[in-house]
């Protein structure tokens, strides 16, 4: 028979240890860390490490716990829906601001509205500009600058003897752009004007006509006698 080699009498070897020892540390890593309990690691009496589930009785430290998550690949995270930003409001449009005819220029046009030498659609005219200024400085109308420019270019042509009409009519065509109110009251004052030319032409044609000749009176029949019911005679 063979013989078994005899034990040495220092015990096992401390490598024959230490590995069951790391073995049975790492199962109660892994069983502590799975029911939340600490594990200590402790030196055992040969100087190895020993691991155990209870403070170690002269001094150790508690292991870290550490715990694995599964593999898990990030994808793109969806995204977050937020509320729309409602649009800002569109700022509110201001009204024009006129632009009229200061005080020396509507005495300017008061005084020549009264000049002699202007006849009676001129004076009209003038007059009908002074109070167009007037509503304009009211606040009526949306005038421009170069509106007010037309204005004085026909004012300025009432004094001539050609092309006045022609600057009233711009004129007027400018303010009925300016101000609707002033058209239909420019449309309804040249409905009157029409009516007033053919009223006067009409009595012009009449003067021209010479005279209607006397009726013509036929000769008196002789006195012979009574003459019953007899006209005018000569």
């Amino acid at each position: 028979m063979k013989e078994r080699p005899a034990m040495s009498k220092s015990g096992p070897r401390p490598g024959a240890l230490a590995l069951p020892a790391l073995l049975a540390g790492l199962l109660l890593l892994t069983a502590g860390g799975a029911a939340g309990a600490e594990v200590w690691k402790c030196k055992g009496p040969d100087g190895g490490t020993v691991f155990s589930d209870v403070p170690c009785p002269a001094s150790g430290a508690p292991v870290e716990e550490r715990r694995l998550r599964g593999n898990a690949i990030e994808g793109p995270r969806p995204a977050v829906a937020t509320a729309a930003e409602p649009a800002p409001a569109p700022p509110i449009a201001q009204p024009p601001v006129n632009d009229c005819p200061g005080d020396q220029e509507l005495r300017d046009m008061e005084t020549r509205a009264n000049s002699r030498s202007l006849g009676d659609k001129e004076k009209a005219f003038m007059q009908d500009e002074i109070r167009r200024v007037r509503q304009c400085r009211k606040g009526q109308g949306r005038y421009t600058a170069a509106d007010w420019a037309i204005s004085r270019e026909a004012q300025a042509a009432q004094s001539s003897n050609t092309g006045a009409a022609d600057a009233r009519r711009r004129a007027e065509g400018m303010h009925s752009a300016a101000d609707p109110a002033e058209g239909e009251r420019i449309v309804q004052q040249r409905i009157g004007e029409e009516i007033a030319d053919r009223n006067l032409a009409r009595q012009q044609r009449a003067r021209a006509l010479p005279p209607p000749a006397p009726p013509v009176q036929p000769p008196c029949p002789p006195a012979s006698g009574p003459v019953k019911n007899a006209g005018p005679c000569r």
